[in-house]
């Protein structure tokens, strides 16, 4: 079935709270309901950690506290009117992710301190989730303490300890972020390598805080069950996405240690990026630590399989992150400053696919197939049978550029003007060179007056089984929306949009198109 849809994060949502979030969820369904929309695209629904980014998260199974509402919060009777009656004067176009944290998380303490942590449908939540949410809430708690412990501290004899491990692979600062930042591998060595009587003991000495991170992750699967619940009543299917790697400072990273590329002093030895191609020269160095696939294959894969699983509960079709890192992957040596001097190493091809399947089943499942690409990932793609993706702005070199539409030789493909990690379309558009702007113009037999709609047409009518359209296209905002620019570190992840850029005429449009060209 053609289906069209629109890509959104939740954080990008409008908000008096300074960072979308539910509250606004039922709203935006109904706009898609409007516009004739059957998909809704969103970014990994993780706790961010380094940099704000949905691709470094402190846990793959954890939710992203900051997308939980206030109004919510005390519609359910955790915070009162007075919580909520002064807020802050937040930008409402970019996320100030420093103000936000500290305001959001003094609010969700509020509603902590008012929660019934003997709540049936907690303690239920607690238990199914125990695998994960155990490691995670210590985590956490641990991390939280020590970076209010070391907060001012200077040059003390556990730092100096550190930075003569930490030093040899990587440049002063980061040496502090990871030590004032409470990265796990910074941990008393006794806790960093998980001896139970450490664990027994700041589970005891944090116990406060521990529970604090599991109330916070059972308020955000609420809520955001409820907003998947309708949106599923108004025929509308949510696209989650799956990072193919996790962060280096993640709970996973530090209670499954033997599945990646971690040595005995929790450092990445082997980390994860990508050659130079379209969007830097010098690669992208992502700093992920690779998987130790041999392990994972011992387990037959059953982290993946439970973190497929997990995300499915929270989303309807997946979007595997990266895939081509499942044929083969760039591994840059530990201590690299940039990607170039990587290599790629065999992936688990098939390997890891038929596994989750043989547990969950048929998926539905997208493969991320951008980048780098070689013959042997496109057929690991086609073999797995999964849709893979079609951006239309790398479309317009040639006219035998496999993104235009008339080249798409089947129609198992998702088709976007852009992703997260593109310009706008208007943006876009603006640094062409002349010549290629005329053959965009020509190609679709327009003015490039209204570029960002011609776009958005062209990828409706094409022969693409899904077509999808990131919300800054729709509204016809330029590259100061832009979501994310790979391989700048500052400033991503920031973009939102106002109430009012959501326009009926909007909605309207995009009815129009998709009844036209049957989606």
């Amino acid at each position: 079935m053609r289906k069209c849809g629109i890509l959104v994060h939740p954080t990008s949502f409008p908000s008096k709270y300074g960072i979308g979030d539910l509250g606004y969820g039922r709203k935006f369904v109904d706009f898609l309901k409007e516009s004739g929309q059957k998909l809704w695209q969103i970014l990994p629904l993780g706790h961010t950690g380094f940099g704000d980014s949905p691709y470094q998260s402190f846990s793959t199974f954890a939710g992203n506290p900051l997308i939980i509402s206030p109004d919510i919060l005390e519609e359910e009777g955790l915070l009162e009117k007075e919580d909520i009656e002064y807020v802050p004067e937040f930008d409402s176009r970019h996320v100030e992710y420093g103000r936000v944290i500290d305001y959001k998380y003094d609010l969700y303490r509020k509603a902590f301190k008012r929660f019934d942590l003997k709540d049936k449908d907690y303690l239920k939540f607690c238990n199914e989730n125990a695998f994960w949410l155990e490691d995670y809430a210590l985590f956490m708690a641990c991390k939280n303490y020590f970076i209010a412990e070391r907060k001012n501290t200077y040059e003390s004899k556990e730092y100096r300890a550190y930075y003569k491990i930490a030093s040899k692979v990587m440049d002063d600062d980061k040496v502090k972020d990871c030590f004032y930042g409470g990265a796990w591998n910074s941990f008393p060595k006794n806790l960093r390598d998980r001896e139970e009587n450490a664990l027994n003991e700041y589970r005891e000495k944090l116990i406060d805080e521990v529970d604090f991170y599991k109330f916070i992750q059972f308020e955000f699967k609420r809520e955001w069950l409820e907003i998947k619940e309708y949106a599923n009543e108004n025929g509308i299917e949510i696209i989650g996405d799956i990072p193919i790697f996790v962060a280096g400072d993640s709970s996973d990273t530090w209670s499954r240690r033997e599945l990646f590329y971690i040595n005995t002093k929790g450092f990445t030895t082997k980390a994860a990026g990508v050659p130079p191609d379209y969007f830097s020269k010098d690669g992208q160095l992502w700093g992920n630590p690779l998987y130790n696939w041999k392990k994972h294959k011992e387990e037959d894969y059953d982290w993946w399989v439970k973190r497929t699983e997990k995300t499915l509960e929270l989303v309807d079709i997946v979007r595997i992150d990266h895939f081509r890192g499942f044929e083969s992957y760039w591994s840059v040596p530990m201590g690299e400053e940039t990607a170039v001097k990587g290599k790629w190493n065999k992936g688990p091809q098939t390997e890891v696919f038929d596994a989750i399947y043989n547990k969950l089943g048929a998926l539905n499942i997208i493969a991320e197939d951008l980048g780098d690409l070689n013959d042997e990932v496109i057929e690991l793609r086609d073999k797995l049978g999964l849709p893979g993706m079609k951006i239309l702005q790398f479309a317009f070199d040639s006219c035998k550029n496999s993104y235009l539409p008339h080249n798409y030789e089947k129609d198992n493909y998702v088709v976007y003007t852009g992703t997260h990690d593109n310009d706008t379309t208007i943006g876009w558009y603006s640094e062409q060179s002349d010549k290629d702007k005329d053959y965009i113009r020509r190609y679709m037999n327009v003015s490039g007056d209204n570029i960002n709609w011609d776009l958005i047409r062209l990828a409706i009518s094409s022969s693409a089984k899904y077509s999808i359209i990131p919300v800054q296209d729709i509204i016809g905002l330029g590259s100061d929306a832009r979501m994310n620019r790979p391989g700048v570190s500052d400033g991503n992840w920031q973009f939102r949009f106002e109430e009012n850029d959501l326009k009926d005429s909007m909605a309207c449009e995009l009815k129009y198109l998709c009844e036209l060209f049957n989606r």
